[in-house]
């Protein structure tokens, strides 16, 4: 074989998915392919092709755009063009391409492409789906990969093996207890009709009958629970579990398409799952004391572990390790309060970063603030103060380290009434300076942790009624977001660090995390959309036209794909007992993994591009 062509077959050979073909098919393609350079503009595919083809590209770049003249994708060195061959994924039905550089590719007839498919089953599967196709297919590998437990397949339909115990608003407490005794069940569902209308458990019975001496004879809507938390059948069994752990409740009312089905409880789900984050939340706030505070967070690197093991996706994760921060740091505002005493004007605990968008792997470093009511006297700041610094104090000890930014409540810059925070959206959105655009990245990610007044609602309503206001700020911020790329350099190589304590890795989080992060956000900000959640945003912005359906569930299946290399990565070392940290190898990733996160690295590329265009961001950069 000649140079030419050992060139062509090492450049085959490594990239995807000609990298799952066997040596000796390696071997024989590079004489079955002929070489096309296209001038920039060249409309695509060519017009004057002979035969149909699969173009592969070698250099430049094709971008492709949909009827409406808008870009979705941008094709670079080692990707595949849409092409006649009819394969699944890869037709140009409803798009047009050009070449937006002078660009040279490789043509492999269909009909090989065909014999190749018919030969080779793993490399035929990458022609059989589009790349949210692929990425499910991936996430799905390492969700198969673990060892898995019930609770992150089962639904909670399946686990009501009894009839529904059910009674009326109007009967009397007595006979609640009563018809509970007899099922021996733990709570009673009452309705009206077909229709949901409260709840009572035996925790209700006690604490607001008994203990406040109400009479057995009242009816037993006085005592029940209206403005109830819900799951639906097909609900997975993991997620009812961390549901209850934010809310702090131990039952959930079953609905399906009539009504209500049944109840589950914490009891029904931890009988199939042992290691759980509601036995954390639940000794948390039983706790006394900082130290036992410390132990309980400890564990936290083993719920991770285990939560990997089992199979649950980042998204799963950062859900189930976020519930147990926020019980600690209501914990530790609780004990602070019982320390210096009830506050003197109403106050909201405001978490900020990934404990906010509920995104936490274990013991995240910490972002936070307070907001104060506005008849906040001069005085009365030292006991807040004293308060945020015992909290981030808390929280520190806890292995949620302060923050390298100092955004924390103990800064007092970080510690200001309603109206103060008003003034610093309002100067932020007026004027996106880089710092205020870094500290609005910050802000606009905020959720009351403790907010008894309801204060951050108002505050959450003149931040969002001042951004749909501003269009230039959000092409600021759209332009802020393009800052963080994922690291995919020519020929779809991954661009590494060289030298130093991470040579030869790269930052999973800051290069394939964040840029995801950064787009939901600025999708929901477009749209005057109030979801924190990345996920919820990326759908939340779909649905909304923000971006394109197909769009927003690439960027969600990308964000749980990369997400959940990256908790697996940190699991690993969290195993071995060393520290955690987001700096991944190559080495440890199969070939089909690396494939799968090329693509949804060029996946983020594309919408980076696309966003880029739509707010000419290199005007605001």
């Amino acid at each position: 074989m000649d140079v030419e062509l050992i060139e062509i077959r090492e450049f085959l050979a490594s990239h995807s998915p000609f990298d799952r073909l066997p040596d000796s098919a390696l071997d024989a393609l590079p004489q079955r392919l002929s070489v096309r350079y296209l001038r920039r503009g060249t409309p695509f595919p060519p017009t004057d092709d002979d035969s149909p083809c699969l173009y592969i590209l070698r250099r430049g770049a094709v971008e492709l755009r949909d009827d409406g003249d808008n870009l979705i994708g941008k094709l670079a060195e080692g990707d595949l063009c849409p092409s006649p061959c009819g394969q699944g994924g890869l037709g140009m039905e409803g798009l047009s391409g050009q070449t937006a550089e002078d660009t040279l590719a490789y043509l492999l007839p269909c009909e090989v492409l065909d014999r190749l498919r018919g030969a080779h089953t793993e490399f035929a599967s990458h022609f059989d789906a589009s790349m949210s196709d692929r990425l499910r297919r991936a996430l799905d590998t390492i969700k198969d990969d673990a060892t898995g437990t019930a609770l992150m397949t089962v639904q909670v339909g399946e686990l009501l093996n009894r009839p529904l115990v059910h009674g009326g608003p109007d009967i009397s407490i007595r006979d609640a207890a009563r018809i509970m005794s007899e099922a021996r069940v733990s709570s009673l569902v009452l309705t009206d009709g077909d229709r949901l209308v409260g709840m009572i458990t035996d925790r209700d019975l006690r604490n607001r009958c008994l203990a406040l001496g109400v009479s057995p004879q009242e009816p037993v809507r006085r005592i029940m629970t209206e403005r109830l938390h819900t799951v639906r059948e097909d609900t997975l069994g993991f997620e009812a579990l961390i549901t209850m752990s934010r809310l702090n409740v131990h039952h959930l009312p079953v609905l399906d398409e009539r009504g209500v089905r049944g109840v589950v409880s914490t009891s029904d789900l931890v009988r199939i799952q042992s290691a759980n984050a509601v036995y954390l939340v639940g000794d948390i706030r039983k706790a006394e004391s900082l130290d036992t505070l410390a132990s309980i967070s400890a564990r936290l690197s083993e719920l991770q572990i285990q939560l990997v093991h089992s199979g649950a996706t980042a998204s799963q994760i950062g859900q189930a390790i976020t519930a147990v921060t926020d019980a600690i740091t209501l914990r530790l505002l609780e004990l602070a309060e019982a320390e210096l005493g009830a506050p003197p004007v109403p106050y909201c605990w405001m978490a900020g970063g990934s404990q906010a968008r509920r995104e936490q792997s274990s013991h995240s470093d910490q972002d936070n603030a307070l907001l104060i009511a506005d008849h906040l006297k001069p005085e009365d700041d030292a006991y807040f103060k004293a308060l945020a610094q015992r909290v981030n104090d808390g929280l520190n000890a806890c292995g949620y380290v302060y923050c390298p930014g100092d955004v924390m409540a103990s800064n007092d810059q970080w510690r200001q009434p309603l109206k103060i925070w008003t003034k610093y959206f309002n100067t932020w959105i007026k004027r996106p300076e880089p710092m205020a655009l870094m500290l609005s990245s910050v802000f606009f990610d905020l959720r009351p942790i403790h907010d008894p007044a309801g204060l951050f609602n108002e505050l959450a309503e003149r931040i969002h009624h001042m951004s749909r206001q501003e269009t230039i700020y959000i092409a600021y911020m759209a332009a802020n977001a393009l800052k963080h790329r994922p690291p995919l350099g020519f020929f779809r190589k991954l661009v590494l660090i060289r030298g130093g304590e991470h040579d030869q890795t790269f930052d999973i989080k800051h290069r394939g995390i964040v840029p995801i992060v950064d787009l939901a956000r600025v999708y929901a900000l477009s749209a005057g959309l109030e979801d924190i959640n990345t996920i919820e945003r990326l759908k939340a912005a779909g649905e909304a036209r923000a971006l394109s359906k197909d769009g927003a569930a690439n960027l969600v299946d990308a964000y749980e794909f990369i997400g959940t290399l990256r908790m697996r990565h940190q699991a690993e070392q969290l195993k071995r007992g060393t520290q955690a940290d987001n700096f991944l190898s190559p080495d440890d990733l199969s070939p089909l993994e690396r494939g799968h996160l090329k693509d949804a690295f060029a996946l983020i590329h594309t919408m980076q591009e696309s966003l880029g265009q739509r707010y000419q961001a290199g005007r605001f950069a």
